[in-house]
C-alpha cells in the first residue's frame, strides 16, 4: 500500500531464522588457516550474501520530487521539501518568493496534464500527500514519465515568466532586451509596454529542474535532461507578439509592441502532440546521446520526446507499474476513441447507470442588476466501466 508521505513500501521478506551452530571446539592456541563451515567467518559471509540477494531482488524505491512543491502551496519551507537536492535547496532559500511561482505552476502544469489525458487510461492521477505526487509510474522511462517531465518544466517557466512581467518579483521584471526600434512582416515598430522575460524563466527553470538529473548523470537522467528541454523551448515557441496602433483614426502609421505568453493551454497541445510522436531511443555506449531503438525507427530531433520503455496498457490494478487500472471510470458508450467504452475498459464491459442532474437553464438578467435562472432537470446515462474479475486481478497486484 502507499504510505501517506512517500512512496511505496516494497514487499519485506520474513526474516530467516537462522539454525543455532553447533559447539564449537576449545580454541586452538594457533590460527586455523580457513574457516571452516558453520563457523563464525562462514555465516556472516552467508548473511551478507542474503542482504546482497534482497538488496537485488525488492522493487526500486520512488524517489520525492519537487513536484510537491506544488501540494504545499503558500507554506514553502525549503527544509521540509522532500525529494530536494542541494542545488535545488540552495535556490529555495535564496528566492523564497520565486519558489511560490514555482509552486503556482507546478498546480497549473498537473492540472494541464490532467486535461489533456482525461479521455485516457492512464489520466495523470496524483497520489494525495504522496511526495512522489505520482507513484510508481513514473519509475518507467515511458513516454508518460516524458510528457510529464516535458510538462512539469514548462510549467516552472510559464509561471516564473508570468510573475516577472506582473512585477511579483523582486529579482527579475520586464524582458530588457527588448528596446528600441524592430520589424516584422507589417513593418517597422517600437517596443513598448512589458514584454515577458522568458530568458530569465529560462534560466531559473533550467538551474532548478535540471539540478536533480545533472548530478545522476545515468540513461535516465539523460532522458529527463531532453525532454526538461523540450517543455521549456515549447514554452519559447508560443510568445506571441502584441502590439498597439498609433496615429489618425487608428490608422496604425505607428505601433507599440511586446512579446507575451500564450495560454499555457497551447503549450499543453503541442506537447500533448509530441507525446503522440515520441520516439522511443536507446542511450548510446558513452551515454552522452541517443540512438534509435530498432533499425528502421527515425533519429530523434532536439523538439521529440523520447523514452526507453513500452507503456503498461494501464487496464487494471498494477501495483508494481504504478497503474491504477480503470476500474469505474466513465466512458461514451458511442465514441470510438480512447474515451469510448470498448477501449477505456479494455473489453471487460460496462455498467450503466441513470442519473438526474439539476443546472440552470433559461438565464435572464433582471434590472438592476441580477441574473434570474430557472433550474432544469435533465435525466442521463452514466457508464462506467467494470472491474476486472478477481482472479485477473490477482495476477496483477
Amino acid at each position: 500500500m502507499l504510505r501517506p508521505g512517500g512512496a511505496e513500501e516494497a514487499a519485506q521478506l520474513p526474516p530467516r531464522r537462522a539454525r543455532a551452530p553447533a559447539p564449537a571446539p576449545a580454541p586452538a592456541p594457533a590460527p586455523r588457516p580457513a574457516a571452516p563451515d558453520g563457523s563464525p567467518a562462514s555465516a556472516r559471509l552467508g548473511l551478507a550474501c542474503l542482504l546482497l540477494l534482497l538488496l537485488l531482488t525488492l522493487p526500486a524505491r520512488v524517489d520525492s520530487s519537487w513536484w510537491y512543491i506544488g501540494a504545499l502551496g503558500a507554506r514553502v519551507i525549503c527544509d521540509n521539501i522532500p525529494g530536494l537536492v542541494s542545488r535545488q535547496r540552495q535556490l529555495c532559500q535564496r528566492y523564497p518568493d520565486i519558489m511560490r511561482s514555482v509552486g503556482e505552476g507546478a498546480r497549473e502544469w498537473i492540472r494541464e496534464c490532467q486535461h489533456q489525458f482525461r479521455h485516457h487510461r492512464w489520466n495523470c492521477t496524483t497520489l494525495d500527500r504522496d511526495h512522489t505526487v505520482f507513484g510508481r509510474v513514473m519509475l518507467r522511462s515511458s513516454r508518460e514519465a516524458a510528457f510529464v517531465y516535458a510538462i512539469s518544466s514548462a510549467g516552472v517557466v510559464h509561471a516564473i515568466t508570468r510573475a516577472c512581467s506582473q512585477g511579483e518579483l523582486s529579482v527579475c521584471s520586464c524582458d530588457p532586451y527588448t528596446r528600441g526600434r524592430h520589424h516584422d512582416q507589417r513593418g517597422d515598430f517600437d517596443w513598448g509596454g512589458c514584454s515577458d522575460n522568458i530568458h530569465y524563466g529560462v534560466r531559473f527553470a533550467k538551474a532548478f529542474v535540471d539540478a536533480k538529473e545533472k548530478r545522476l548523470k545515468d540513461a535516465r537522467a539523460l532522458m529527463n535532461l531532453h525532454n526538461n528541454r523540450c517543455g521549456r523551448t515549447a514554452v519559447r515557441r508560443f510568445l506571441k507578439l502584441e502590439c498597439k496602433c498609433h496615429g489618425v483614426s487608428g490608422s496604425c502609421t505607428l505601433r507599440t509592441c511586446w512579446r507575451a505568453l500564450s495560454d499555457f493551454r497551447r503549450t499543453g497541445d503541442y506537447l500533448r502532440r509530441r507525446y503522440d510522436g515520441a520516439v522511443q531511443v536507446t542511450a548510446t555506449q558513452d551515454g552522452a546521446n541517443f540512438t534509435a531503438a530498432r533499425q528502421g525507427y527515425r533519429r530523434a530531433t532536439r523538439t521529440d520526446l523520447v523514452y526507453f520503455d513500452n507503456s503498461p496498457d494501464y487496464c487494471v490494478l498494477d501495483k508494481a507499474a504504478g497503474s491504477l487500472g480503470t476500474a469505474g471510470r466513465v466512458c461514451s458508450k458511442t465514441s470510438k476513441g480512447t474515451d469510448g467504452c470498448e477501449i477505456m475498459c479494455c473489453g471487460r464491459g460496462y455498467d450503466t447507470t441513470r442519473v438526474t442532474r439539476v443546472t440552470q437553464c433559461e438565464c435572464k438578467f433582471h434590472w438592476c442588476c441580477a441574473v434570474r435562472c430557472k433550474e432544469c432537470r435533465n435525466t442521463v446515462d452514466v457508464h462506467t466501466c467494470k472491474a476486472p474479475k478477481k482472479a485477473e486481478w490477482l495476477d496483477q497486484t
